[in-house]
């Protein structure tokens, strides 16, 4: 019993911890876990490609180049002499899932709009991934590097014309091409979007125009602040799991998945595949992903660079070989720009479907996430669905739950026998801890035998947990009624407030902890579980209310049926 009174005091004062946390939080305070976000706001600066290189004379920071509006006073592209000016000049494309923005300076894609999922702030306007704007920064460019001394290629600096008439998506395919030409080398970047994908296939094609061979290298890459993106989880990383993550990630057959965190950038303690013929590099934020996917089996290094304070980007540098005179060359990557959509990253590259990180759980918690998919199809409402999948776990699990529900059956039945060996022995903790024993035995009860099922069941409730909180299937599906969003909070907070009367409940079914101290814990547990609901998105708190339901279903029907079997028992 004392263990037992550990173990609830311990989970109390965490709670409380968990509590006092999301509560400042939310009130606009740091969290008591990690560093609050960086306060500074990033002023893109650029550096010029063709000039600065490493030792293995690639880029040493392609970075974001600061341009100003169409229609604006025109802004210093860095990399051209100090006189020329280039007009900032940037161009709409739309399809039915995606509105993606060009600046024809290094014709990087500066923002997209994920036509199907709305903006945190208002969701009467699309959700927007990549932007550039005031304080913000987080767009995709590409180029080539590697020209010789006293020559310059195409960089994502270098101004680019649009070979494209066409604006929006009218078949199945939309072809967006742009080309730039330095010196004696002509870069055509294309990029094709296809009807209901976030999946772009991008061919930088190279035309050497001089009579003499070129040997560039193609550079990817994805340069962002480190601000947290908007609607990031109240949720400490601990209690919010894997799925919170914010930051870099990269992949390969040799390595497998790798995280890396903005700070670790910053510090330069990266640890990750520097060179690799396969995978692909990603920044990775709740329920969304940008990704490049570089040609496979083509050598190429990876680099994550801070490239100022608060700006980062991580690339591909892949060299494509000797370009003869006269001659051109293809290379062709995929990009994904849009939400985690496990599937569809599945079916675009090995391994990509892991952005959606379970951590530790994955075993369990993809298959959950397959069930809960089925269910879906059936069901058409992800509100429902979690309804179902609650029903489905609390039946797999109905054995353990049984003997956990028979074991606290028992002690209640036996509590004024425990009262009264505690008035007889008063303060004689080893006379009464040996009667209660003795008393155990006689009536063959095992006091943890209502805490070690449950233990058996939290691996599957926290798999669970996780992958109601990563899946993006869940942001901005409804529910009824009043929850038109599970993956925000309840507005109303009826949700919370159910949960908090269904655990009470239970707590009225369960037997009276003899220990005043562990009776006050437990009575007190329903008031902090309750309250730290409050933060959490709807679909988890519509979880737990379900499961609670369904454990009082339980746990009633066996209490009385061994009261039942008790009183003709002693007929």
């Amino acid at each position: 019993m004392d263990i037992r009174r550990t173990i609830l005091l311990m989970i109390f004062s965490f709670s409380l911890l968990m509590l006092w946390n999301n509560w400042q939080v939310h009130q606009g305070n740091p969290p008591l876990f990690g560093a609050p976000p960086a306060a500074t706001k990033p002023t893109a600066t650029a550096t010029d490609p063709n000039a600065a290189a490493t030792n293995a004379g690639v880029p040493a920071a392609p970075a974001s180049a600061t341009t100003t509006p169409a229609g604006s006073a025109s802004a210093t592209v860095p990399g051209l002499p100090a006189t020329t000016n280039v007009a900032a000049q940037t161009v709409l494309f739309k399809t039915d899932v995606l509105a993606l923005t060009f600046d024809l300076q290094g014709a990087q894609l500066i923002r997209t709009d994920l036509l199907a999922f709305p903006s945190v702030e208002d969701p009467a306007i699309p959700f927007t991934l990549l932007e550039r704007a005031a304080g913000r920064t987080y767009v995709v460019q590409s180029g080539l590097t590697g020209a010789p001394a006293g020559a310059m290629f195409p960089t994502h600096l270098a101004p680019f014309v649009l070979e494209t008439e066409a604006r929006e998506l009218t078949g199945e395919s939309l072809v967006i091409k742009f080309s730039s030409t330095s010196g004696d080398v002509k870069l055509t970047k294309t990029f094709t979007l296809k009807r209901g994908q976030y999946a772009i296939d991008v061919q930088h094609q190279i035309d050497n125009l001089s009579a003499q061979p070129v040997s560039p290298s193609v550079y990817l890459q994805i340069t962002r602040d480190g601000h947290d993106p908007a609607g990031t989880s109240t949720a400490p990383s601990f209690l919010s799991g894997p799925a919170n993550f914010f930051g870099a990630a990269i992949y390969s057959e040799q390595e497998k998945f790798q995280k890396v965190t903005f700070a670790d950038i910053e510090k330069r303690k990266t640890s990750h595949v520097k060179q690799a013929d396969n995978g692909w590099f990603a920044l990775i934020q709740h329920y969304f992903v940008t990704a490049w996917v570089p040609p496979q089996g083509k050598s190429r290094s990876y680099e994550m660079t801070a490239l100022e304070k608060n700006l980062y980007a991580l690339r591909s540098i892949e060299p494509v070989g000797t370009i003869a005179a006269n001659a051109n060359l293809t290379i062709t990557s995929k990009l994904w720009v849009g939400p985690q959509d496990q599937s569809a990253l599945e079916a675009l590259a090995p391994g990509l479907e892991l952005v959606v990180d379970y951590g530790l759980l994955t075993i369990i918690a993809k298959p959950v996430f397959s069930l809960m998919t089925w269910l879906f199809s059936l069901l058409g409402n992800w509100g429902w669905t979690i309804v179902a999948l609650t029903v489905l776990i609390k039946a797999a699990f109905y054995p353990l739950s049984a003997a956990s529900y028979r074991s606290m059956a028992k002690m209640k039945m036996v509590a004024p026998r425990l009262q009264a060996l505690k008035e007889k022995f008063g303060d004689d903790r080893q006379k009464l801890n040996t009667a209660m024993m003795e008393m155990y035995r006689t009536e063959k009860i095992n006091p943890l035998g209502g805490c070690l099922p449950i233990v058996i069941q939290i691996p599957v409730f926290i798999s669970l947990y996780y992958v109601l909180g990563s899946s993006v299937e869940l942001r901005g599906a409804p529910w009824i009624l009043w929850v038109h969003d599970l993956a925000v909070r309840d507005p109303y907070f009826i949700l919370p407030a159910i949960m908090m009367a269904t655990m009470f409940l239970q707590m009225r079914l369960n037997p009276t902890p003899p220990d005043p101290v562990q009776a006050k814990v437990m009575m007190f547990m329903p008031l902090v579980f309750g309250g730290m609901m409050f933060f959490f998105p709807s679909g988890l708190v519509l979880y737990w209310c379900v499961n609670n339901i369904l454990s009082i279903a339980q746990q009633w029907y066996i209490t009385k049926k061994m009261a039942d079997l008790a009183t003709a028992t002693k007929r």
